[in-house]
């Protein structure tokens, strides 16, 4: 059977249409056993897998290195393999209708076979990080590696600016995408119509749930927590996706050399057998409200795209599985990625 029968692609192209399926199929590895799975409906693991890859389309648009990078890809026959995707959260009771922290990822990600695979604190940040990896196919389909703020670790002025901004959050699951999920946890399988109806909402999840902030709250942010200023503009949207590589350090040497807007060093686990690089993050226009009431424009960092090397772990048991975790200190030095935060003149609008 073709993948292009498929229960994965019939699923992406009832949500985007032919064309752009097509073209996540062109640009993405995918297993086999996902892209050519029947049926007869799709199960936790397509639905993973889908997942993952409307929102690397999503971080494409939103990152022109990223997308360059991609596009270079495909005129040279190459095909990226989505290694992981970032989000950050805040750990926090009363953010509007939102969950506390990292809640608000992992209770769409549990019904579609993730979970937890490695705690990390990230002390210099104030910052807990985790990853989840999906059950099935925990080396083929993307993890999520979801950091939590700890605001209570900051300052009162920080807290209250942190309460002021999240305290308008809407929880983007409906009833009836709740219900599919409850559906997918027991069953493991929706129909690709069901499919197709929950992953939109799912996307949505992954965006800024609160509304504009303050302008005097983001520079209070700022000054305590560029991590924290960050969600305040962009929320739980995807900080940055990562393909995976065979060499991570030929591969900056080449990205540096074609002007893509690399970082300057490669970041080594203790173990050695994880590296990892980024571009620098993309610079967005975000509104703020004034003082006064009116919308004012600033230029900040948006979301990056990241290059990561995995080798092996030791032999056990005759297999020699890929090293899926992650460093503390590594992540710690990708996250400066989206610290340089410089203010523009504000523009009302």
């Amino acid at each position: 059977m073709k993948s292009r029968d498929g229960v994965l692609r019939q699923t992406l192209e009832a949500i985007t249409g032919a064309d752009r399926a097509d073209r996540l199929f062109n640009v993405l590895v995918i297993h086999p056993a996902i892209a050519e799975d029947a049926g007869p409906g799709a199960s936790r693991a397509v639905i993973a897998q889908a997942l993952n890859m409307l929102l690397f389309e999503d971080l494409l648009a939103r990152v022109p290195a990223a997308k360059l990078y991609v596009e270079r890809c495909l005129d040279e026959g190459r095909t990226v393999m989505h290694d992981h995707g970032a989000v950050r959260t805040v750990s926090l009771a009363g953010m509007g209708a939102l969950p506390v922290g990292e809640l608000a990822i992992t209770r769409i990600l549990r019904p579609l076979g993730y979970a937890l695979n490695g705690l990390y604190p990230l002390e210099r940040l104030r910052m807990t990080g985790r990853s989840h990896a999906q059950s099935d196919f925990p080396e083929e389909i993307a993890q999520f590696f979801i950091s939590e703020l700890h605001p209570e670790r900051f300052s009162a002025e920080f807290l209250a600016a942190v309460q002021r901004v999240t305290s308008t959050s809407v929880d983007p699951v409906t009833p009836q995408a709740d219900d599919l999920l409850k559906k997918l946890e027991e069953t493991r399988l929706l129909s690709v119509e069901e499919a197709a109806t929950l992953l939109p909402v799912l996307v949505s999840c992954f965006g800024r749930q609160h509304r504009e902030a303050a302008l005097a709250d983001y520079e209070i942010l700022l000054a305590e927590s560029p991590e924290m200023a960050w969600i305040s503009t962009e929320g739980n949207a995807f900080n940055h996706a990562t393909d995976r590589v065979a060499d991570v350090d030929r591969l900056a040497a080449e990205q540096k050399m074609l002007g893509q807007p690399m970082k300057d060093t490669v970041e080594t686990s203790q173990s050695g057998r994880v590296r990892q690089t980024a571009f620098h993050a993309a610079r967005v226009i975000r509104k703020f409200r004034a003082a006064d009431g009116s919308l004012v424009e600033r230029e900040v960092p948006g979301s990056f795209y990241e290059f990561i090397t995995r080798l092996p772990l030791p032999e056990k048991d005759g297999r020699r599985a890929l090293d899926l975790s992650f460093d503390s200190s590594n992540a710690q030095a990708i996250f400066k990625m989206t610290g340089n935060a410089e203010p523009s003149t504000p523009e009302k609008s």
